[in-house]
């Protein structure tokens, strides 16, 4: 009954948005805009130049009904009618291999490539260390005064079962079969952006030429602005302290071309106990929630591995982060520290508007 309703709200709030198109007098494209509501855990905007409403209504119903299709194939909470996604591959850890569509594949495949680039700090394979935290954290919230922090000696345990390698996937038979029966994937660090890369490329195919996807503050351009007035979209990385509901709580602005910029950080989920924030980017050799600073901004192309990234380098001390930055091509990252001083990239000069980056 509460999807149903929530399905209401959206279809409502979709078709009003559809309606508000900004028109320029510079171009002959308008900016027309539509949201989708519960996927993927938050609210998904979808934006775009286009000549008519008609023909972004076209564009917005093919991302809205692809983009829902894969937040239930990525899906580790709820099952689905006719559908093998993550939560069937959980559920039969230990017992079986699962058939599954060919984009599970590739997101697993892909977070196998990026681990073993990267220095195995994002493991899609965490999901019995991820799921203690989460049941802990949800508790948490729900009654603060009873909130607590997970055992450690509950942690080790579930620690024993996140080996990526016991994740086998059979590209020839397309199933994924999970090795050890008490592990299960969780990909909350990856899935958002790997969806949204998906449905940006399809999407150009399809010809559009102008357009923004913001997937909860995961951001995915595609190409420049429509309306001719300006060279880059203006991103606004988020105050850690700021509010997320205000443009004027931004630290910085990046602009950019077809380009992702994705952020993690402490203040995204979380829970207090005895006054302390504990937030949900968990290292896997610790247990623990990382601790080097308050957030991380990842800018490149591909939306998957800023996605992937921004939880890797949140995870490495600044000494191991700025190198493996600087060594990927064509990625960029910011890094917003305790104190609130701020650390960058080499490249970041060129593209945030502190250090004279220019929109024209």
């Amino acid at each position: 009954m509460k999807k149903n309703f929530l399905a209401l709200i959206c279809l409502f709030f979709s078709v009003l948005l559809l309606a508000t198109g900004c028109g320029s007098k510079k171009s002959k494209y308008t900016k027309y805009s539509a949201t989708v509501f519960d996927c993927f855990n938050t609210v998904t905007t979808f934006t775009a130049y286009t000549e008519t409403e008609e023909e972004f209504n076209q564009y917005y119903q093919y991302f809205q009904e692809r983009f829902e299709y894969l937040h239930q194939l990525y899906d580790i909470y709820n099952s689905y009618e006719g559908i093998n996604n993550l939560k069937t591959i959980n559920d039969n850890a230990g017992i079986k291999p699962v058939k599954v569509e060919q984009e599970i594949i590739d997101l697993i495949l892909f977070a196998k490539e990026w681990y073993a680039k990267t220095g195995g700090k994002t493991n899609i394979a965490m999901g019995a260390v991820l799921k203690i935290w989460h049941d802990y954290r949800t508790e948490g919230i729900d009654f603060p005064q009873e909130a607590k922090l997970p055992p450690q000696e509950l942690l080790a345990k579930a620690a024993k079962h996140i080996d990526l390698d016991k994740v086998i996937v059979n590209e020839e038979e397309k199933t994924v079969f999970l090795a050890d029966p008490e592990m299960s994937l969780d990909v909350g660090a990856v899935a958002k952006g790997f969806a949204t890369e998906i449905v940006i490329k399809e999407l150009q195919a399809k010809g559009l030429t102008s357009g923004v996807i913001d997937a909860g503050g995961n951001i995915r351009t595609i190409g420049k602005p429509g309306n001719g007035e300006r060279q880059f979209w203006s991103v606004g990385i988020q105050d850690p302290d700021g509010s997320i509901f205000s443009n004027t709580d931004i630290i910085d602005v990046a602009y950019v071309e077809n380009a992702s910029v994705v952020s993690s950080g402490d203040y995204q989920r979380y829970y207090f106990v005895d006054g302390k924030l504990y937030h949900h980017i968990i290292d896997p050799e610790t247990l623990m929630p990382g601790t080097y600073y308050r957030a991380v901004t990842v800018i490149t192309e591909d939306s998957g591995v800023a996605d992937f990234l921004s939880t890797t380098l949140f995870l490495l001390p600044f000494d191991q982060a700025l190198p493996l930055a600087e060594s990927l091509e064509d990625v960029e990252a910011l890094w917003i520290m305790h104190d609130g001083s701020i650390k960058k990239t080499s490249g970041m000069k060129k593209i945030l508007k502190s250090e004279g980056a220019k929109n024209r």
